[in-house]
């Protein structure tokens, strides 16, 4: 059941019908057994995971919960990280590991005993809940919070619909709690949260949709492309995947407010940050987070000597690609930002020593968009690696980037361009000016949320406001192709 689908609206309007209706003290199963109906309305068996987890978890947490002695606790941790991340190697990593042992094994002119002609179905969201788990049993052993003893709830916390598939990954300690609070029907709580679902549709099936015509036809066939084209088209996956994942987290957290449930915001206006570490403080942030809290700073951080700190930053991406998919090219994303980050690091003083030099002001506007122009660039470079097919293609797209760039200011050569794109001029016209929408309306959102901006304004503005952006939905959007998120693969 896909969010941007007519059946998830009819779905969501029932569920909150009922919630509203129902005595408080079984608000928890209804949210319960809608959450477990909504997984297995895309596949039932894998239900049987989350229930698994579910109970392994829990249990271990009782567990831990009961002694004091630190080495039974670690050995309880050890059953959770073995159960989860061995179900998740099993279903996410399998095939990887074992294309990527034949192929060393080729390489020596070894034979290789496993065959690797075998599927394996990736559950849906499995990267994501086995995340959000292991936080709780970590931090239950980590002493930081007290294990759960109503099992459904806690049953609740691991398969809460909205954020079950592609986040936000919350932390036990802020959305355990809100699940024994009183919701009443607030008016005023349930406009904001349809407001920032209406921002997440038009993200969605506006942008994002429409970008991935054009991305999906060059980078699926890139040898038959050149040049302006691969520009063109990692420029609309830079917008495609940032509106496809951050239009999901919107709808997320806006239906979650909607019941009364407040969920951690996952995006920050990632394209106007001014450095690489800046811009993972904007991006996916609960899964920047974890990455930060449970793997980062238990390798150390930044409190050792330079070269482990530098060895831990890389690390971290590494893995962090790696969980992004089974793929050598997500661990090259990954390695990308990694060795960003390095430089960015190596390279302070001499970048402080410029700008000194130069008498720049660091708050001038100017210097501030070249900085995020300059990060837009570097990112945009890794999402190639992000998209392509195979490391192969990626490496074919960067070395016939630039071809024929003196022919990018010839007028029929970009006409030429625009309707070989397989898409109408007005297709473009409308896709060109959502995004420069959505860039005035991150711009504006810079200081405080649109919502918020928007009620210090004059009401007819406020609401002319809403009332285009649900017309633009409404006609504009992709809806007779309704595609899954982007992020609902890892």
């Amino acid at each position: 059941m896909l969010f941007n689908s007519f059946g998830f609206i009819m779905f969501f309007l029932i569920v909150m019908a009922l919630y509203f209706t129902l005595d408080f003290k079984y608000r928890w199963l209804l949210l319960l057994i809608s959450s477990y109906y909504f997984y297995m309305s895309w596949n039932r068996i894998f239900i049987v995971l989350i229930i698994f987890s579910t109970l392994v978890d829990y249990s271990v947490a009782l567990k831990m919960g009961e002694t004091e002695n630190k080495r039974e606790r670690k050995n309880y941790l050890i059953v959770s990280l073995v159960v989860n991340l061995g179900l998740l190697f099993i279903f996410k990593y399998t095939l990887f590991f074992n294309e990527s042992l034949s192929r060393a094994f080729s390489f020596f002119n070894v034979t290789y005993p496993i065959p690797t002609a075998f599927n394996i179905v990736l559950p849906m969201g499995i990267s994501f809940y086995t995340f959000q788990t292991l936080s709780y049993t970590i931090d239950v052993y980590r002493g930081r919070i007290k294990p759960e003893k109503h099992l459904g709830i806690f049953a609740l916390y691991v398969s809460f619909f909205p954020q079950l598939v592609a986040g936000p990954i919350e932390r036990s300690d802020k959305l355990l709690p809100q699940f024994f609070e009183k919701h009443k029907f607030e008016f005023d709580r349930v406009l904001s949260g349809l407001k920032q679902v209406l921002l997440g549709f038009f993200k969605k099936v506006v942008i994002a949709d429409r970008a991935a015509v054009v991305v999906n036809e060059i980078y699926n066939n890139p040898y038959n492309y050149e040049g302006l084209y691969f520009l063109i088209a990692t420029f609309l996956f830079a917008f495609q995947i940032f509106c496809d994942f951050s239009g999901y987290s919107d709808i997320a957290i806006g239906t979650a407010r909607i019941l009364g449930i407040n969920l951690m915001t996952n995006f920050k206006r990632p394209y106007f940050a001014k450095s690489i570490k800046d811009f993972w403080r904007r991006w996916h942030i609960s899964l920047s987070t974890w990455f930060k809290d449970y793997l980062y700073i238990p390798l150390g951080g930044s409190r050792v000597a330079v070269p482990k700190f530098l060895f831990n930053v890389f690390i971290t991406f590494l893995i962090s690609g790696l969980w992004h998919g089974a793929n050598w090219n997500f661990v090259i994303w990954g390695a990308i930002h990694g060795i960003y980050q390095i430089i960015g690091y190596l390279t302070i003083p001499i970048r402080k020593s410029i700008i000194k030099r130069l008498k720049i002001n660091k708050n001038n506007f100017c210097f501030k968009v070249m900085q995020s122009g300059f990060t837009f660039v570097l990112v945009g470079f890794s999402w190639i690696f992000f998209r392509a097919n195979t490391f192969t293609e990626a490496k074919f797209i960067i070395n016939n980037f630039f071809n024929n760039w003196v022919l990018w200011f010839d007028l029929n050569y970009l006409y030429e361009i625009l309707t070989n794109l397989g898409v109408t001029l007005w297709y473009i016209i409308v896709l060109v000016s959502a995004i420069l929408l959505l860039i005035v309306i991150e711009w504006l959102s810079r200081i405080e949320s649109l919502d918020k901006r928007l009620l210090k304004s004059n009401l007819v503005v406020r609401w002319s406001f809403y009332y285009m952006l649900l017309i633009i939905v409404i006609t504009m959007g992709v809806f007779y192709d309704a595609s899954e998120f982007i992020y609902f693969q890892f």
